[in-house]
């Protein structure tokens, strides 16, 4: 029986098996991952291998768990829904619900361990400050990307090439050795802050001649020679709930509370992000591991980076943990500490560095408004054009549709409920227009579902995917799902990225900034058509994998800064503006839809931008309606989704 029909009971992870010189062995996310389920002791998933090709997993027993039920499977026989998505990726009980992704599956293990065991204070802890550690996707955050794509990514990219002696460093560990050099900001760090200086001043003292007799100079009782790395360690440690490491003094004396903030000693990295070990030092400490032991001839250049590699084997369980899969860690004999950091003619810009160069580079802000560019663009004959709506009158029978569907049984004000379903009119109309029987129709950035689950009961011969980064939302959506017992429907959990199934329509109700820019990418990719509704124009800027203008007409006539100056005033549509200003907003969104739709085109696109029907459902009104005219790439029948 396949892997793929077995009822589920309980939530299967799976991890990717990989070969190098037909040898089996681990990538790096899936290492991270079963080291993150040893360090939890977490026993709340089936844990399995999928293999890409036929082979036995004995070679590689050394690395597993033994504690973990483990089973195996091959790449075609996963479960559609996870067939669709990058690993590593968790299928619920129901088989409805994917998460998928690095970050998302580790932030999903560690709430189940604490599902299990809410008393894993330690466990908890990971998560970070305000439970945000990796929360942010990797689209939107640099740290994110840099810890859960660049690292590993450059990290599994050494592993495959020969050792060279004169290899460079890789820009992502370089960034990462630079950041472990910057002082730290935490919650509360005037406090920790004047603890040090407190406990500097007092080492000075027990230092001068007067104080050597003292026997109050000896090293405080409880902290073991271990731990004797500063102030830093210890408040670290003692978050962790360590036993032989004493609190914190809660009061410093009067003349430590008189010095300013600013002649305070600054606080030193003790992990990747801060002075608390969280997610992300787990999920760095396999990739730095595998990378140390093969990069001895770098050490030098990685002061901090030793450093710290020293101080997480002092987290309790890390060695345990790490043993359990294979991964003997020792400290390097080279002492961080006596060693020169990199210097910045030996090294290029670091990787944030380099993308935050480019933000801080831009020109001064700009003082006036929009007229001069739209009068470039009309002088070189580019002008907005909207296409008419095809149904404009075109409307769900809402007061026959079931509740859940209906946007006015949710929390929403009555006035917003109305424009909702006036914003769903128009999306699911068009939509409608486009499918026919069998068609995969993926609703990118769903929220809490009310296009997917919308389109799912308009077209029950079609499948529905909700993709959404946001948990809180897509559970929500599931549960709307399940209310009215939709069978053609899936749920997603991951960023954009990390869904790479074939789909034929894509769908998105206000994606802000250049999340339109990729649903629109990720359709192309696909050979799908698109209709996509546009927000927040103002958020979009350069990024990885967009430069604005994109379409070579508009780059022939605007600078970035110009078409910069289009996306700020583009969102000057809100109802509480004159009405002139909201008519140039309105005419700055269909500039830069237009550009969209061109860059569109040259990927062999028929698009057209036109505005929903009332214009008053959203001050943001435009949609973005795209077709292939070349033959799909995904013939009828291959992409059909079954969520049995």
């Amino acid at each position: 029986m396949k892997h793929s029909e077995v009822k589920q009971q309980h939530p299967s992870l799976y991890l990717e098996v990989c070969f190098q010189n037909e040898e089996p062995r681990l990538p790096l996310h899936t290492s991270i991952a079963l080291f993150l389920l040893s360090y939890c002791e977490c026993k709340s998933f089936k844990v399995c291998l999928v293999f890409t090709k036929r082979a036995s997993s004995q070679s590689l027993k050394s690395q597993l768990p033994e504690a973990l039920e483990l089973s195996v499977t091959q790449l075609e026989d996963l479960p559609q829904l996870v067939r669709g998505c990058r690993l590593p990726a968790v299928l619920d009980e129901t088989g409805k619900l994917c998460r998928a992704g690095l970050a998302v599956v580790l932030r999903h293990i560690i709430n189940k361990t604490l599902e299990a065991d809410p008393f894993r204070k330690d466990v908890l802890a990971l998560l970070g400050f305000k439970k945000t550690c990796l929360k942010a996707c990797a689209e939107v955050s640099k740290w994110t990307r840099l810890c859960e794509i660049g690292i590993p990514s450059a990290v599994e990219e050494h592993l495959k090439t020969p050792q060279n002696q004169y290899q460079q460093l890789p820009l992502s560990i370089l960034t990462l050795e630079r950041r472990l050099a910057e002082p730290v900001k935490v919650h509360n760090d005037d406090k920790i802050r004047r603890q040090k200086l407190q406990e500097q001043r007092q080492n000075e003292k027990n230092e001068s001649p007067e104080g050597q007799g003292n026997p109050d100079s000896e090293s405080k009782p409880g902290v073991s020679p271990q731990v004797c790395d500063g102030l830093e360690l210890r408040a670290a440690l003692a978050k962790l709930s360590v036993d032989s490491v004493p609190t914190l003094a809660t009061r410093e004396n009067s003349e430590i509370r008189k010095v300013k903030t600013t002649d305070l000693p600054p606080l030193e990295h003790v992990f990747a992000e801060g002075l608390y070990f969280t997610l992300t030092d787990v999920v760095l400490l396999p990739c730095i591991y595998q990378y140390l032991v093969r990069a001895l001839d770098t050490l030098h250049q990685l002061p901090h980076l030793l450093r710290w590699y020293r101080r997480v084997q002092e987290v309790p369980r890390v060695l345990q943990a790490a043993e359990a899969c294979g991964m003997v860690l020792s400290v390097p004999r080279v002492l961080a500490s006596s060693l020169p950091g990199p210097s910045a003619e030996d090294n290029p810009r670091s990787l944030l560095e380099q993308e935050e160069g480019q933000e801080m580079t831009v020109e001064p802000p700009f003082v006036g408004g929009p007229r001069p560019t739209m009068t470039k663009l009309k002088e070189n004959g580019i002008e907005a054009v909207f296409a008419p709506h095809p149904c404009p009158a075109w409307t769900l029978p809402w007061d026959s549709l079931p509740g859940a569907i209906n946007p006015t049984e949710g929390k929403m004000s009555n006035i917003r409920a109305v424009r909702k379903r006036q914003q769903l009119n128009n999306l699911v109309a068009m939509v409608t227009e486009l499918a026919r029987p069998g068609y995969t129709i993926v609703d990118f950035c769903s929220g809490t579902g009310h296009v997917g689950i919308a389109l799912a009961h308009t077209l029950p011969d079609c499948q529905i995917i909700l993709i959404e980064n946001k948990e809180e939302s897509l559970v929500r959506a599931q549960s709307r799902g399940a209310e009215l017992g939709l069978k053609n429907i899936g749920f997603i959990q991951a960023n954009l990225d990390y869904f790479t199934g074939p789909f034929h329509i894509g769908v998105a109700l206000h994606a802000c900034g250049v999340a339109t820019d990729m649903v629109m990418e990720h359709c192309i990719q696909a050979g799908a058509a698109f209709v996509i509704s546009p927000c927040c124009y103002g958020f979009i800027q350069n990024a990885i994998k967009f430069t604005f203008p994109k379409s070579k007409r508009f780059q022939e006539t605007l600078t970035y800064k110009e078409h910069m100056i289009l996306c700020r005033f583009a969102d000057q549509t809100a109802v509480q503006l004159p009405p002139e200003r909201r008519l140039i907003g309105k005419h700055c969104m269909g500039l830069v839809d237009l550009d969209r739709s061109w860059a569109a085109e040259t990927h062999g696109y028929s698009v057209q931008v036109m505005t929903m029907e009332p214009e008053s459902c959203s001050p943001k009104n435009n949609m973005l309606v795209g077709r292939a005219q070349q033959k799909t790439s995904i013939p009828l029948g291959e992409s059909g989704y079954l969520f049995l």
